[in-house]
């Protein structure tokens, strides 16, 4: 009998239920938070993890640009990080977007559901920030 392959969300969904207990309802506040930002958000497993990325309509570019990619989360050793592989073009005037790398990432980093809770007006001002610079 076949296996019937998940749909992206249901990865998703499996993925965090299988995370340590610690972690794992922050990481679902912070997945809801993200989805309910706005109706263009979908969500997949990328790199072994949950990741947002933007649906809607947008001009060609090279996929080795990760355009539609907003955030993907990087979950090693119970740490949660969103990483925002191009957060660098948000003016993020709140301080929520941390580093200076050359390639335009930036990081936000979350130490348990207070924080998420602290951090979610923030997160959700730079993913709209984020989404009206798509082109």
């Amino acid at each position: 009998m076949a296996k019937l392959k998940l749909t992206d969300q249901e990865q998703v969904t499996e993925h965090i239920q299988k995370l340590d207990p610690a972690v794992k309802d922050a990481i679902e506040a912070l997945r809801q938070i993200i989805l309910s930002t706005d109706s263009q958000i979908g969500e997949q497993i990328k790199w072994n993890n949950p990741s947002f990325y933007y649906t809607g309509p947008m001009a060609p570019f090279d996929p080795k640009e990760y355009k539609r990619d907003i955030i993907v989360m990087n979950l090693f050793k119970n740490r949660i990080m969103l990483v925002l592989p191009s957060g660098a073009k948000v003016n993020d005037t709140s301080g929520l977007l941390e580093g200076d790398y050359k390639d335009g990432r930036r990081t936000v980093v979350f130490k348990d559901m207070a924080d998420v809770e602290a951090k979610t007006a923030a997160l959700q001002h730079v993913i709209k920030k984020w989404l009206s610079l798509v082109e």
